[in-house]
């Protein structure tokens, strides 16, 4: 039997046994490498490497979809964008006045500047997948289950943040952020109750857009790893299949 053929049926039992006991393709692939190494020290790896990227590709890809979508962020309770911590109290007290609609357009007004910025995430982290080394797909494959994710913050996050940023002032201006957030700090002034708290605006919808992607790709991550349904190209068939 040669190597690849090895190489697919190591691949096949990985997804033989129940998803309790998370034995995904990544788990299996490390065993083969380990073991190939330890036979022969030359393992035709290209394969699973190509798999890997393959996989990568489609999580970065449909997580930027997702988050990019209308109401991507803002109807997502686990990435929606809330009202700043230090704007808590003034949120509170508005919506206790009665003034619960200019709250409410505030918070969607900074959710669509995040879903503005979000499609330029997808070149970068196809810049990343390209770049990926085979030690780097060695140390995905023996990480644990948020290795890739790990692996796009460590590569791209600054770059991401210096992409996302110019993008987010800007949209702030044209979605009405920085308007909206004034006329609802006038109206929070005028009670007499609060006074307006320094908040950058444009910095914390970056942070909050950023993890926000972030998390939904680590998501994106455990559905290729555990859901056969997950793998929508051949070569993922090939590489995931039961």
């Amino acid at each position: 039997m040669n190597l690849i053929k090895t190489i697919v049926i190591t691949l096949t039992s990985c997804f033989c046994v129940t998803a309790t006991v998370h034995a995904g393709f990544l788990d299996k692939a490390k065993e083969f490498i380990q073991k190939e190494n330890a036979a022969s020290g030359r393992p035709d790896t290209a394969t699973i490497v190509a798999g890997l990227k393959e996989a990568l590709a489609v999580g970065t890809k449909n997580a930027v979809t997702n988050v990019s979508a209308l109401d991507g962020y803002y109807r997502n309770p686990q990435i929606k964008i809330p009202m700043p911590k230090n704007l808590r109290k003034t949120e509170r007290i508005l919506r206790n006045v009665g003034l619960r609609k200019e709250v409410d357009r505030f918070v969607l007004s900074m959710n669509r500047a995040a879903e503005k910025a979000a499609p330029r995430a997808k070149s970068i982290f196809i810049d990343a997948v390209k770049s990926m080394t085979f030690k780097d797909a060695k140390n995905i494959l023996r990480g644990g289950n948020t290795a890739a994710t790990d692996y796009f913050k460590r590569k791209t996050y600054k770059k991401l943040y210096g992409s996302f940023k110019p993008i987010i002032a800007s949209a702030t201006s044209q979605v009405g952020v920085t308007r909206k957030y004034k006329g609802m700090m006038k109206k929070a002034a005028s009670t007499g109750l609060v006074k307006e708290p320094s908040v950058d605006l444009d910095q914390y919808v970056t942070d909050k857009a950023l993890e926000g992607l972030f998390y939904m790709l680590a998501q994106e991550e455990h559905k290729i790893r555990t859901d056969p349904a997950a793998r929508v190209t051949e070569l993922l068939k090939k590489v995931f299949r039961n």
